[in-house]
This record gives C-alpha cells, sequence and structure tokens, in this order.
C-alpha cells in the first residue's frame, strides 16, 4: 500500500476567506530520484509568490495544488544521483516554482538549489530565510555586481520596502557588503525594524523619494533594490539613481515602463526572479545552494540574523489561509512562519 501524507493544496482559486481556498489533503508521498532529496519537512514560510499563486480566476486543478516556497527540514532520502547531502542532514531553502510546493510533510527538491541549515538556527528561524535570502543576494551581487567582499564599500543604496521580506534580509546583505544603506518605510515599527536591522537612514516612501534623499543630505544614489512597486517608484527611481548608477526590481509592471529615461544617465536597469535558476536549469544553478552555505556561516557566525517575526504552531490549511490573509493586508514586517505538524 503506497504511503501518503498530510499536505495543504488548493484545487480551486477562490478569494483566502473562502474555506476550500486552502484545505487539508492525504497526498502520496513523493519517492525521490536523480538529485532530488526527499525532505521532512519541518517548518514553512509564507511569501508574496504564494499569495499571488493562489489569487483567484476561473481555472480548476484536476490534482491538489500544493504551495510553499520556503521550508526548512530533514533529508529523509536521496535520489541516486545525490552527491551533496545524506539522510539525516538539516537543509533549508526554496524549492522551484515549476514543482509543488513544500506546504506537505515530505518534499523533493533539487539538491542543487538546497543549503545545509544554520546549524544556530531552528527549523522554523531556518524557514524564513531562503526564498528572501536568494532574491536579495541575487538582486546586490548578481544583477547589481556589487562586489559583496567590500570593493564597493561606501556606495549608496536605496532599498524600496526595507521592513518586507526580502528588504529585511537584503539590509543585512547591503551591510555586510559594505554600503551605505538607505530603506523606506513608512510606520513606526517598520521604521524601528529597518533601524534595528542596520540601515543607516530610513526615509518614509509615503512621501516624494527625492525629498527624503534630501532631508539626510543625499542627493542621488548609486543603486535602488525595488523591493516593492516597480510602476509607482519608475519616475522616481530614474530621478534620483547616480549616473552609470544601476537599478533592479523584482516586481513585475503593470503598465509599460519608460526605459529611455534611464539613457542620459547610462542607467543599467535589470529583473530579479530567484525561480530562473531552477525554471530552466541554468548551468549555475548550484550556486543557490552555495549562496544558503555562505549565509549559512555568517549567521552562525551573528554577522546576519534570521528575519523571522513570529511562528504559528501547527501547519494547516486554517493557518495557512489566516497568515495568507495577513499578506495580502501588506503590513506584515520580516517573516511569519508556520512550524510542525
Amino acid at each position: 500500500m503506497k504511503e501518503t501524507m498530510k499536505a495543504v493544496a488548493l484545487t480551486r482559486y477562490l478569494p483566502i476567506n473562502d474555506p476550500e481556498s486552502l484545505q487539508d489533503f492525504e497526498l502520496p508521498k513523493p519517492v525521490p530520484s536523480k538529485r532530488d532529496l526527499l525532505v521532512r519537512i519541518e517548518a514553512v514560510s509564507v511569501n508574496p509568490v504564494d499569495v499571488k499563486v493562489r489569487a483567484p480566476k476561473p481555472a480548476i486543478e484536476a490534482e491538489p495544488k500544493i504551495l510553499g516556497w520556503d521550508a526548512a527540514g530533514v533529508v529523509e532520502q536521496v535520489g541516486g544521483n545525490v552527491t551533496l547531502f545524506r539522510p539525516g542532514d538539516e537543509v533549508y531553502y526554496a524549492g522551484s516554482i515549476t514543482r509543488p510546493g513544500a506546504n506537505s510533510e515530505y518534499h523533493l527538491v533539487d539538491e542543487r538549489i538546497v543549503g545545509k541549515k544554520p546549524a544556530s538556527l531552528t527549523f522554523a528561524a531556518a524557514a524564513a530565510l531562503p526564498l528572501t535570502t536568494i532574491t536579495a543576494w541575487e538582486t546586490f551581487f548578481e544583477r547589481l555586481e556589487i562586489d559583496r567582499l567590500g570593493d564597493d564599500a561606501g556606495k549608496t543604496i536605496l532599498i524600496i520596502g526595507g521592513a518586507g521580506g526580502v528588504g529585511s534580509i537584503g539590509i543585512q546583505l547591503a551591510k555586510f557588503a559594505g554600503l551605505k544603506v538607505i530603506a523606506t518605510a513608512s510606520r513606526r515599527e517598520t521604521l524601528e525594524w529597518c533601524i534595528n536591522l542596520g540601515a543607516d537612514y530610513v526615509i518614509d516612501h509615503r512621501q516624494p523619494l527625492k525629498t527624503g534623499l534630501e532631508k539626510i543630505g543625499i542627493g542621488q544614489v548609486d543603486y535602488i533594490a525595488n523591493f516593492s512597486n516597480t510602476d509607482l517608484y519608475w519616475t522616481a527611481m530614474a530621478d534620483i539613481i547616480a549616473p552609470e548608477g544601476a537599478i533592479c526590481s523584482i516586481v513585475e509592471n503593470a503598465e509599460p515602463l519608460d526605459l529611455n529615461i534611464l539613457k542620459r544617465k547610462s542607467v543599467t536597469f535589470a529583473w530579479e526572479f530567484m525561480f530562473t535558476k531552477s525554471m530552466f536549469n541554468t548551468p549555475n544553478m548550484e550556486a543557490q545552494g552555495a549562496l544558503l552555505n555562505e549565509v549559512a556561516k555568517l549567521i552562525d557566525k551573528d554577522v546576519i540574523r534570521t528575519t523571522l517575526t513570529e511562528t504559528v504552531p501547527t501547519i494547516n490549511a486554517k493557518n495557512l489561509r489566516d497568515v495568507h490573509e495577513r499578506m495580502e493586508s501588506g503590513r506584515s514586517i520580516g517573516k511569519i512562519v508556520l512550524a510542525g505538524w
């Protein structure tokens, strides 16, 4: 008889206040092959991508669709071609958007995008990190080509959306690289959160960005990481970026973007999508596992800390619906994690 596992999934795309938007299921336990790890899931986190994938639309899934792209757990079994891990290893990772997510007791993931869990963290504290860490790391060190070892120390970076999941780890990674960090936040608690994470300055993104920078004596910035809203800040970013500067955004645009406004300053613009490597099976897929391992070492040395702000006990449909609803409000700080079955 085939083994089963608990999972939270959907078959219809419904408003989150509908009890059927996310449901509890018993599904077949997967079996690893090739380079896959079978991970026993101990904790998961929720990201904006979960909310976007689950958003209401007419489609109906023939089989339950599992979401969840932030996980920490223990390797249960390995596929025949696995070389980097063995059963019993504690791991953390984000997974692939093209495969079932991690909101299940057991989950298959390619070993190349998996990191060893920071030894000093609980599973819950580790599960808060992978997707946002990969996103911020690739934004800074691959797309913006900032030297993470300090050759760009002293340059300025504006992080739009400093208190969100990506901004929270991004502030810390930017400080690690020696940058002068200006984050944006709009509430007292989010301002304090950004300062506690190491931001040198915090400006209010409800006000014109140029005005906020002028108040702290900064005219233009060398880099901009937009972790909030590309359309809303497009013209403002073009205005405040320094000549030959670089901008990266992780949020898709709703309206056409006028790239011409960047031409006079010879500004570089790049997109970051952390699922690109796993979606297209790129030759450098292992870079994601490697960066997670590097960040784990920084965490264990107390250079970087987890961005976990709340742990919800028990992974189930009701609790995931509650966390999705809070994510949709746009007022969450850091990361919310669900732990245990």
